[in-house]
């Protein structure tokens, strides 16, 4: 099998396919990438053209990137495309790729860099049935679940609803360890009793523990990268008329993150600007 894009989370899955026993085949633009998957026991290719296999997963960067990819593909395989990009692109490569005999299936992927790293991902998948079929034996080298949401579209879909509720529930997360911290008690015994109690949240658990640290660095996703995401699922949701205040609200905060250099931190550092906003001094 193939793999496109050998980056945080591509780079991660190749890894844990080869140690699942695939034959993992893979490029990238950077060659240190590549170096990378030689290192996890997978064979890397210099160019697109010499990428071929049955089934390729595409995890990349923007937009540009997949239609650059769509371009140069060539044989027939089905694609299993993991980025998260706005759907009208994904359309457009899906359609593009369609007339060379290429299937493309619209799979993203629920989770962080760092939970790629343990497998700890769900698959998304939407698109044309038969090609789930054919692609889906893959999806347990690198996740640890998946589903298939139907037609094509409806697995971006369904990650724009996911990671609106990793944007509040982050936010929400680091507000109650301010609120806490504020109110004197110690990061470790908030994170301890709330991951344990009603109030806790996926966000809570994940990135809790950076944030009883106060330190950001080795983002699973960073900030200035979760900004496309959140301005994807704006457009989106503002085209089809859904409300999203709380969604809106969140976006201030990330914003402030970027603004006080927190762009290449962890999404986790949002904790670090509602600390400053509230005057807080860690013990």
């Amino acid at each position: 099998m193939g793999v496109i894009g050998l980056g945080a989370m591509g780079g991660a899955m190749s890894a844990n396919l080869a140690k699942a026993g695939f034959d993992v085949r893979g490029f990238d633009i950077v060659a240190g990438r590549r170096s990378a998957l030689k290192r996890a026991g997978g064979q890397p290719v210099s160019s697109i053209a010499g990428l071929k296999a049955p089934v390729i997963i595409t995890s990349l960067p923007s937009a540009a990137a997949l239609h650059a990819v769509a371009g140069q593909m060539k044989g027939r395989c089905i694609v299993v495309e993991t980025s998260t990009l706005p759907l009208e692109d994904k359309e457009k490569a899906r359609d593009t790729l369609k007339k060379k005999g290429i299937t493309l299936l619209d799979c993203p992927l629920s989770g962080t860099g760092a939970q790629a790293k343990t497998k700890d991902l769900v698959v998304f998948a939407s698109g044309d049935r038969k090609a789930f079929e054919l692609a889906k034996n893959v999806f347990p080298g690198f996740s640890r679940s998946h589903y298939y949401l139907g037609a094509f579209g409806n697995g971006s879909r369904m990650k724009f609803v996911a990671n609106l509720l990793v944007a509040i529930h982050n936010v929400s997360a680091a507000e109650a360890f301010v609120l806490g911290m504020k109110a004197g008690l110690p990061a470790k015994t908030i994170f301890e009793v709330i991951e344990n109690s009603a109030g806790s949240s996926r966000m809570f658990q994940v990135r809790g523990p950076q944030m009883v640290k106060g330190r950001y660095h080795g983002a699973g996703i960073a900030v200035e990268l979760f900004q496309k995401d959140m301005r994807i699922i704006g457009e989106f949701a503002a085209r089809i008329g859904a409300p999203t205040s709380l969604f809106n609200a969140s976006a201030a905060i990330y914003n402030a993150a970027m603004a006080q250099g927190h762009g290449g931190d962890d999404t986790a550092a949002v904790c670090a600007v509602l600390e400053s906003m509230a005057k807080l001094r860690r013990r």
